[in-house]
Parts: structure tokens; sequence; C-alpha cells
């Protein structure tokens, strides 16, 4: 597969010199290759897109409505074609990409169903020097929307941002991960044919300089970026007066209690830590035991994460595909030889790393320093480790122990500590009796400390992505 460059104002840009081959994560074939785009380029996708939001701010919530239904429509019929190629461009097991297809059309879903009920308040009034007046707000459109989305979920993390762009009114410029691009340019051609106006929905392939270049651009009112910390916060640092919001992933960790059946909970967490080989923000990454059941759930992990299928990701059953790059592969191996050479125990015990075909793992360490990066920053990679709690408490303090704060997983029967919990961990997400990973594409999710600002959801992306306007009459 092979396209020409970015797609701008609804056709392809011309050829430059610059080009950017992109590969099957697996057998590193090369499955197409794109130009990157030059000055040119970037000012027509800016352009074109404030021109888009102009003529799209107030067009009907039923216009909306029914581009977003024929898109839906789209997604739905592409979804076997989708699926396959963020398996080879994203290196994900097939069974997990055909369920972010599923999970890209319920998000395009909740935004046909919120394009017709976007509202503001009515405001309370006659009273005071407000006697015989009335208030209402209404939501307005805030601008036209840059969004720059990661590798991990090429498909649904751009449509997170799109989608409700295009519900309540705004244009949008995608700079799609320059390791999987392909499927931001299928996306932007399905906008496109789902009847859209010419330059609404952009997709520009460009290297770092010509990013940032996108972040200062005034004429953008919303950076929305999903990625690491380091890169988040550097571009909130250079993007002037516009409204930021920032999805940074974290090191969550999931605290398992007396109280649980140990098997099934073992099961759980071995697939939150391994999924995907550990590339999702929410990853299990700390597994944190009561004392008194610790050795038992140890054994009962190691033996659950021992059959985790690995390999191929076009195989059904695959678990544990390979890693991004060859480069991720490297630093995840520097940093788990690194924690091993300081006393860390190797869980696991045998190695099945297959490093041409970015293959890594699976691990779970056990005995690892606070200090140590496997402990306090984020892996992105088929990595855990152990620690014991003797009291809740103590478990508590262990998750807070962390720059980050996106989601935790809890695993207990008991309401005391579900309800200390609610009212003492540090993340902007509890899960109940499940691993950190759960989600589902309409709640509000997002972190708080490093993790982020603001929150994903059809719902409250359109908060966002809308400021609200008084009318006093």
């Amino acid at each position: 597969m092979s396209y020409q460059s970015s797609f701008i104002n609804g056709s392809f840009s011309k050829p430059t010199q610059r080009k950017l081959t992109v590969s099957n994560k697996f057998s590193n074939e090369t499955i197409g290759e794109l130009s990157f785009c030059d000055d040119e380029d970037l000012e027509k996708a800016i352009s074109t897109s404030v021109n888009a939001f102009e003529s799209y701010r107030n067009t009907s919530a039923q216009f909306k409505y029914e581009c977003l239904k024929k898109l839906l429509g789209s997604l739905v019929a592409n979804k076997d074609k989708l699926a396959q190629l963020i398996c080879e461009e994203a290196g994900k097991p097939i069974s997990y990409a055909l369920s972010e297809v599923d999970r890209s059309i319920s998000t395009v879903e909740f935004a046909v169903e919120e394009s017709r009920r976007i509202r503001g308040d009515i405001i309370p009034m006659n009273f005071l020097n407000a006697v015989g007046r009335s208030s209402f707000t209404k939501k307005v459109p805030l601008g036209p929307v840059l969004a720059i989305s990661p590798f991990n979920f090429p498909l649904n993390l751009a449509l997170h941002k799109i989608a409700p762009a295009l519900a309540c009114g705004c244009s949008v410029v995608l700079k799609p991960s320059l390791s999987t691009p392909l499927i931001g340019i299928k996306l932007a051609e399905l906008i496109a044919s789902a009847g859209f106006p010419k330059g609404l929905v952009n997709v520009v392939i460009c290297e770092d300089e010509l990013s940032e270049r996108l972040v200062r651009d005034e004429r953008f009112k919303l950076l929305s970026f999903t990625g690491s910390p380091k890169v988040g916060w550097y571009l909130k640092s250079i993007a002037g007066k516009k409204k930021v919001t920032l999805e940074l992933g974290g090191n969550a960790a999931v605290i398992v209690d007396e109280t649980k059946d140990l098997p099934s909970v073992a099961k759980k967490v071995a697939i939150g830590c391994n999924l995907y080989a550990g590339q999702i923000c929410i990853s299990t990454q700390r597994v944190l035991v009561n004392e008194n059941i610790y050795d038992d759930f140890k054994e009962l992990l190691v033996q659950e994460i021992k059959k985790l299928p690995i390999g191929d990701p076009n195989n059904a059953q695959t678990i544990i595909g390979p890693l991004i790059s060859a480069d991720q592969v490297n630093r995840v191996q520097n940093l788990v030889d690194s924690a091993i050479r300081e006393g860390a125990n190797d869980l696991i015990g045998f190695e099945l790393s297959r490093k041409e075909e970015n293959i890594l793992g699976p691990y779970l360490l056990e005995n690892v320093c606070t200090t140590d990066d496997l402990w306090s920053e984020e892996a992105f990679a088929p990595v855990a480790v152990m620690r014991s709690f003797k009291t809740f408490d103590e478990a508590i303090a262990m998750v807070n122990d962390s720059k980050y704060g996106l989601q935790v997983g809890i695993f207990t029967d008991s309401i005391s500590k579900v309800k200390k919990s609610l009212d003492f961990i540090d993340v902007a997400g509890i899960i109940i009796n499940d691993i950190a990973g759960f989600r589902i594409d309409h709640m509000p999710y997002g972190g708080i400390k490093d993790s982020g600002l603001g929150r994903e959801g059809i719902v409250y992306a359109i908060d966002d992505m809308t400021f609200e306007k008084l009318v006093v009459f």
C-alpha cells in the first residue's frame, strides 16, 4: 500500500524530495512510502482549515449528523481493511486491531448522537438588577484544532480528537505518528467521502520542526495532544495562548487485596500487563499485592504470563506482538538489564525475545527499587514490577508514589477499602475489580499530575472544543 503525501483540502499534496518509509512492525517489510510535507503544504493545511471552519461552524446540526452517519457507515464497511492496516503498521495483534476499529465505530456513534444535542444552560435571572431579564448560554465552536495522535491507537485516538470536533463545528489538522501514518491518511479519505467540506480535516506528514511550527501557529485555537509526557509538556510551553489538552500516560498500578479469587485476578493482571506488548497508556506496570497472599499470587501470575501467546500479530491468538521499533526494544532491554544489575529478580526466567521481529519479553520483576525507572517512569512495554504491602493504607501510598495519575485497578470485596480508595488515591480514574486498562469511549478519560490536562470522551472533548456564549435579554 502506498500514498503520495499529506491529505490537504480534499486531495493529496504534491510529492516532495524527503520520504518516509512505513514498515510492517513484525516482518519489517515496507508497506508504504509517503512524502514529508513542506512549508507550502503546511501553510495550505492551516489556511484551508481556517476557511473550512468558517464555512462549517454554523452549518446545521442535521448536516453534521448526516455527514457523521456516513462516516460511521464507511468505518463499518471498511472494518476488516482498517484492522489489517493497524495490525501491519502498528504491530497490533489482529484481535486487538479489530477491537480498536470496533471502539472507533463506537466513538463516532457517540459523536453522531452528541451532534444533535449540543446545548448550553439556562442562567437564573429576575432578581437584583436583573429583574425582568432572562439569560442562556450557547456552546460555540472554538476554532481550528491541531490534533497530534500517537502510534498505539492510530485510528481511535485520532477519532477521539476528530469526531467531537466534527460534531460541534470545528475543523482539524491531524498530525499522526510517523510510525503509523497510513491509517490517518485512510481516515482522511473516508471523512472526505462522507460529504464534509474540503479542508475540514487535513492530515499532514511532517517532522519535528514543522510540527513545532504548527503548535506555535496562533490560528489554531486548541492543541489536542496524546503522547509522551516529555513531548506533551514541551509543546504546551510553546503553544502560546491557545487552549491545550494533553493525554500523557503513566505507570498504572493495580492493588490486589486478599479478599479476591486469586486465579481469576491473575489472568486479568497478566493480560493487563502485556496486551499489545504493554504499549497502552493504562497498561498495568506496578502490581501491588497483600503480603498474606503475595507468594501464592506471584506463582499464579507467573504461570498466566507464561501462557500468553507471543509472536505474529496476524495470528488471532497473539497477545504479545512486536514493539513499535527496534529503538524501543533496545530502550526497554536496557531498562530491564539495569534493574537486574541493581538487584531485581526476573520472575519469568526464560528468554522469549526475538529482536529481529521487535519482540521483547515479557518481564515480571520484583525487588525493583522505587527510584528505578521501571517503578517511577512509564515503561510502555511488556514489563511489570511486583511489590507486597502490609496494610491497605500502605498500598494507597505506593500508588500515589508516582508523578503520574491516570488510572488504577483495585481488586477487593471490601466496601470500606473502595471508599478509602475514592477518598485518598490521587488518580483520575479508579477501576474496581478490574485492571487499570479498562476503558469505554464515552467516559471521561484523562489524568492528573504529569498524566495530562483535560479529558477525552466525546461529551468532555466537546466541552474543550467549545466556549459558552452568554445571552441576556
